[in-house]
C-alpha cells in the first residue's frame, strides 16, 4: 500500500519531469492511496485539463502539477475496467498503465540466452488482447537506455505522453496501449544515456511506410487465409526425393512496372506465376524484398527486417503473393541479408546510444567495402533477432527458402580489410567464430522447425563443408552458390572463339570440385551491373554468333551438374545492363533473334524438368561422366549425365566451325537419338541436327562410337542406349 504522501515527492515524477521514467507504471494508473480510498494517477504533459467516464458519469480529474499530472480520489472497490480516459481527439479508452506486463520472465530468459524462437510474437507492436481490452502491445530491447517512450500520431509524437517500463535486468522496455488498433504509426523515442533522443523506426515492425517516410506501422500478419496447405505438406513429404531445381532471379522492382510505377504484389504474383509456369521456371528468388530506405541499394541494405517493403503493398498483399504462386506450383526464395546493415540514423545503428546491434570496435562493425554496420554474432539478443527473423520468413509468410547473402563477409573476419585493419579470432586465426556458430545454429534450427525448406549461401571462397550437416561440423546450408564456375564459365564465354583452344581449361576445371558441396549454378544479376555488361552483351563475335553464344550459355550450365538460377531478362537477350529503374526490355521480343532465344529458354527448361538424367544425381559424382574432355583443339566436350533410368550425351561446340563427321568414343552403345539441339532452326540456329546419327561398329562387330553433324557454337543433346 502506498503512504499517503504528495505524489510530488515521488521518484517516478520527478524521471517523468525529466524524461526519464524507467517504471511508470509503478506511479500512474490506478493505485491503492488509503485503506478506503485509491487514486487514479494520469500524465499529460501540456493539458490543462482532462476528464475520465466512470461508470457512464463524466468526471475532470484534478491537476496535482502544471506539468500535466492529474489525480482523481476513487472508492476501493472501483476496478480498472471501470474507467476509461479522454483522449484530445475526444475519443475514450483504459488506461495503459493499469495493465500487468506483456511479456513473461521465460520470454525474457529465452531471449537472453538467444533462444526465443518466437521472438516475433511477443517484440514489436502486436495487436492483442490483454486483461480483456484490445490494443497494440510495444516492446523493443534496449537495455543502454535511460528510458524509453512510443511515439505515434495518437499521442501527436511527444515522447512524453507513453514512456514505457523495462523489464528487470533484460533490456526490453513494453507498454500494452488498449485502443490501438491497425494501421497506427509508430516509433520509439530513446532517450540515451548522454541525454540525447533518437527517434527509431521499430527492428520488429511488420510493415513500415513508403520511402522517404520511415515510420513503423500496427499490422496484423495472422489474418491471410492461407490455401497452400497441399504445397506445404508436399514440401515436407518429399524433401528427401530428388527434384529438380530451376531458379528465376527477380527484382521485382524492374520486373515488369505499369506506365512507370510499381505493380502490386498481388499483380505480380499472376503475371509471375504464369511467366514462370509457361517458361518452366521451379521457383522464383526475389531480390530482397525486407523494407529498405534505397532503391538503388536493390534492397540489400534492409532497415525493416520483418517487413514486406511497401513498395509494392502490404504484408497480406505479399501473403497473397506467395499464396497464388504455390496454387501455381511455383516455390518463392527470398535474399536475405543478416550480414549488415545502413547506418541511418532511424534504423538498428547506435540503437540505444551504443552499439547494440553491431560491434563498438569498427574493426569488426563497420563494413569497408558497402560502409554498413555489421552484425555481433557473438551477442546472443542479436543472433535470436537474425534467427527468429529466418523463422518468421518461413512461419508468417511461407516462403520456401532463404538465399543468404554475402556470407563470406561474415564468416571471414579480415573480409575487404587491409591488414591493419582486422582483429583476428582467439586463436590467432581470420574466422569469425560467432558468425560460424551462428550459421550453424540458424541452419539446425530452421531445418527442425521448416523440414523441407532451403537455406542457400552466396560463399565466394574455398571455405570447408558449407553445405554439410552440422552434425559433421558443416555450416548446414543446403546448397551454396558455385561462383568458381560461374567466374571460369563466363571468363571463357568472353574470349574470341578462335582463341578459346588455349582456355579449354576454364571447362574443365569446375568438375574437380563439382561434388565436393551442394552447388547451385548461377547466372546472377550481379555479372549484368557495374560495366560488367549483360549476358548477350559480354559475348564475342557477330550479331549471329552473339546470340549462338547466349544459346550455348544456357544449355551448357543446363547441362552441367548442379542446381540452376538464371536472372531475369538473359532469357530474352537483353542486350542493356540490368537497370533497377528500369523494366525488363520485354519490346525486345518483337525481334525474331529474341523471340529465338525466350524460345529456346522455355523449351530447355521444361526439357530439363523432364529429364531425370539432368537432376535426379547431379550432387552426386555417379550422375556424371567424362567421354571425352580432350579435344581442345576443335574446343569441344562431351559426356554423359545419368539417372537411375538412363543417360543422356551432352556435347558442347564452343567455336563456329561445323564438322559434318565428328567421331565420339563411346564402347558398347547400342542406339542414340537426339533430344535437343540449340542450333534448330526455330532458336535463330542454322539448323545443323541429327536425324540420324551413325552407330559405327568395328571388324569384330563391337560398336565403338558414334558420327554426328558437329553444329557450330551449339549443344547437342542425346539420349543413347548400351
Amino acid at each position: 500500500m502506498e503512504t499517503h504522501t504528495s505524489p510530488l515527492t515521488h521518484t517516478q515524477f520527478d524521471s517523468l519531469l525529466a524524461g526519464e521514467a524507467f517504471d511508470p507504471h509503478q506511479f500512474l494508473g490506478l493505485h491503492q492511496a488509503s485503506e478506503d480510498q485509491q487514486v487514479i494517477r494520469l500524465w499529460r504533459p501540456g493539458a490543462k485539463e482532462i476528464h475520465l467516464k466512470i461508470q457512464d458519469q463524466i468526471i475532470p480529474a484534478v491537476q496535482i502539477h502544471q506539468a500535466g499530472l492529474f489525480e482523481l480520489k476513487v472508492p476501493n472497490t472501483l476496478q480498472q475496467t471501470d474507467y476509461e480516459v479522454f483522449h484530445q481527439n475526444g475519443l475514450s479508452g483504459s488506461d495503459p498503465y493499469t495493465f500487468a506486463p506483456t511479456i513473461g520472465e521465460v520470454d525474457q530468459y529465452l531471449f537472453s540466452k538467444g533462444v526465443h524462437y518466437k521472438l516475433y510474437q511477443i517484440m514489436g507492436a502486436r495487436l492483442a488482447e490483454h486483461q480483456g481490452h484490445k490494443g497494440t502491445k510495444f516492446a523493443v530491447w534496449a537495455p543502454s537506455a535511460r528510458s524509453v517512450s512510443v511515439v505515434g500520431d495518437f499521442n501527436h509524437w511527444d515522447g512524453r505522453t507513453n514512456p514505457m517500463r523495462v523489464l528487470g535486468q533484460s533490456g526490453i522496455w513494453e507498454i500494452f496501449i488498449p485502443g490501438i488498433g491497425e494501421g497506427e504509426k509508430y516509433k520509439f523515442e530513446i532517450r540515451t544515456q548522454s541525454g540525447e533522443l533518437k527517434i527509431k523506426a521499430d527492428p520488429f515492425a511488420f510493415r513500415s511506410e513508403l520511402r522517404p517516410a520511415t515510420a513503423s506501422m500496427v499490422t496484423d500478419v495472422d489474418r491471410f487465409q492461407w490455401e497452400d496447405q497441399q504445397w506445404m505438406e508436399q514440401r515436407i513429404l518429399k524433401r528427401n526425393d530428388p527434384k529438380p531445381l530451376n531458379v528465376y532471379e527477380v527484382h521485382l522492382g524492374s520486373w515488369k512496372t505499369k506506365n512507370g510505377y510499381f505493380l502490386n504484389y498481388r499483380e505480380l504474383a499472376v503475371e509471375l506465376a504464369r511467366y514462370c509456369q509457361e517458361m518452366g521456371y521451379t521457383h522464383v528468388e526475389l531480390l530482397p524484398i525486407q523494407e529498405h530506405p534505397l532503391d538503388e541499394s536493390w534492397g540489400y541494405q534492409v532497415s525493416g527486417f520483418y517487413a514486406v517493403t511497401s513498395r509494392f503493398g502490404t504484408p497480406e498483399d505479399f501473403q497473397w503473393f506467395v499464396n497464388h504462386l504455390h496454387m501455381h506450383q511455383i516455390g518463392v526464395i527470398l535474399d536475405w541479408v543478416p550480414g549488415h546493415f545502413p547506418t541511418d540514423d532511424f534504423s538498428l545503428g547506435n540503437f540505444d546510444g551504443t552499439s547494440l546491434y553491431e560491434h563498438a570496435d569498427p574493426r569488426q562493425g563497420f563494413h569497408p567495402h558497402w560502409h554498413t554496420h555489421i552484425f555481433n554474432f557473438g551477442r546472443h539478443e542479436v543472433s535470436n533477432f537474425l534467427i527468429a527473423n529466418a523463422l518468421f520468413w518461413f512461419d508468417k509468410m511461407h516462403v520456401d527458402g532463404l538465399r543468404v547473402d554475402a556470407v563470406a563477409s561474415m564468416l571471414y573476419l579480415d573480409y575487404g580489410r587491409e591488414p591493419q585493419q582486422w582483429i583476428p579470432n582467439q586463436y590467432g586465426g581470420k574466422e569469425n567464430l560467432d558468425a560460424i556458430e551462428f550459421l550453424k545454429h540458424l541452419n539446425s534450427i530452421v531445418h527442425k522447425f521448416f523440414p523441407g525448406v532451403y537455406t542457400i549461401a552466396e560463399e565466394s571462397t574455398a571455405f570447408p563443408a558449407v553445405t554439410y550437416p552440422v552434425e559433421q561440423n558443416g555450416l548446414g546450408f543446403d546448397f551454396k552458390w558455385n561462383m568458381g564456375w560461374m567466374n571460369d564459365t563466363l571468363r571463357y564465354f568472353s574470349k574470341d572463339m578462335l582463341f578459346r583452344s588455349h582456355h579449354h581449361h576454364d571447362l574443365t576445371f569446375g568438375l574437380l570440385y563439382a561434388f565436393t558441396e551442394k552447388f547451385v549454378l548461377v547466372l546472377s544479376h550481379d555479372e549484368v551491373v557495374h560495366g560488367k555488361n549483360s549476358l548477350l552483351g559480354k559475348m564475342p563475335g557477330d550479331l549471329w554468333q552473339k546470340f549462338a553464344n547466349l544459346r550455348l550459355l544456357f544449355s551448357y550450365t543446363m547441362c552441367q551438374p548442379g542446381k540452376k538460377l538464371f536472372f531475369m531478362g538473359a532469357e530474352i537477350g537483353q542486350w542493356n545492363e540490368w537497370s533497377c529503374k528500369k523494366e525488363v526490355e520485354w519490346d525486345l521480343l518483337r525481334y525474331p533473334s529474341h523471340q529465338g532465344i525466350q524460345t529456346m529458354v522455355k523449351e530447355l527448361n521444361h526439357f530439363y524438368l523432364s529429364s531425370r538424367e539432368l537432376w535426379e544425381k547431379d550432387l552426386d559424382h555417379t550422375g556424371f561422366e567424362w567421354v571425352d574432355f580432350n579435344d581442345t583443339k576443335n574446343s569441344v566436350i562431351c559426356y554423359l549425365r545419368k539417372s537411375s533410368q538412363g543417360a543422356l550425351l551432352c556435347i558442347h561446340n564452343f567455336t563456329p566451325a561445323y564438322h559434318s563427321d565428328y567421331f565420339i568414343h563411346l564402347q558398347n552403345i547400342s542406339w542414340i537419338t537426339e533430344c535437343f539441339n540449340t542450333d534448330h532452326e526455330k532458336y535463330g540456329g542454322s539448323g545443323k541436327r541429327n536425324l540420324n546419327p551413325h552407330v559405327h561398329v568395328d571388324s569384330h562387330g563391337k560398336k565403338v562410337g558414334v558420327s554426328i553433324q558437329l553444329a557450330p557454337l551449339a549443344t547437342m543433346i542425346f539420349q543413347i542406349g548400351f
